[in-house]
Parts: structure tokens; C-alpha cells; sequence
């Protein structure tokens, strides 16, 4: 499955640009989790390691871990990268839905 592909797989897609060796990233994993449960059925979470995806992570210009991109109808609507609480990410999330 290509990358545009992903994000016109559902409606609302949350992609999540990580690495392995990112303390960051780390931090993030029980919160998108978490958040994935939350939003199951209404938003698709897709976690694409930038080391294993460097064509999709080229393509989107990810020059920082984590990358947090939000797409509704296959059509970006929010991003921003780096560590967050669960709260102000769901809140970023939901604010375009």
C-alpha cells in the first residue's frame, strides 16, 4: 500500500511519523495508543517507523520525530511534531474533525 494510499484509506487518518530510538516517540506510544482506543471507528492511526519509510518520511519532509500529520478525505489538515500530552493531542485531533 503506497502512502497516498494510507491516507485515503479511511475518512480521518492520523499518521504518526516515530522512530525506535526516539525518547519522544517512546514517550508517545501509550498516548496513541490510548488516543486509538478513543477514536476507534473515528479516526485510523497509522505509525510508520521513518527508518523503515524513508520514501513516505522524504516525501513529507520529516526532519523531526515525532511527526503527528492529520488527514480528512485523503487532504492534509494539521500537523506539528514532537511530544504532547494525550489531552492537547486529542484536542488537536478533534478540532478538525
Amino acid at each position: 500500500m503506497t502512502y497516498d494510499q494510507m491516507t485515503r484509506s479511511a475518512e480521518n487518518v492520523l499518521v504518526e511519523f516515530y522512530a525506535t530510538w526516539c525518547p519522544h516517540c517512546k514517550a508517545m506510544q501509550p498516548v496513541v495508543e490510548q488516543l486509538g482506543e478513543m477514536l476507534e471507528g473515528t479516526v485510523k492511526i497509522i505509525q510508520l517507523d521513518v527508518d523503515l519509510n524513508e520514501d513516505a518520511s522524504d516525501a513529507e519532509h520529516i526532519t523531526g520525530t515525532p511527526t503527528f500529520i492529520l488527514y480528512k478525505g485523503g487532504r492534509e489538515v494539521w500537523r506539528q511534531s514532537g511530544e504532547m500530552s494525550g489531552e492537547v493531542l486529542l484536542h488537536k485531533i478533534s478540532s478538525h474533525l
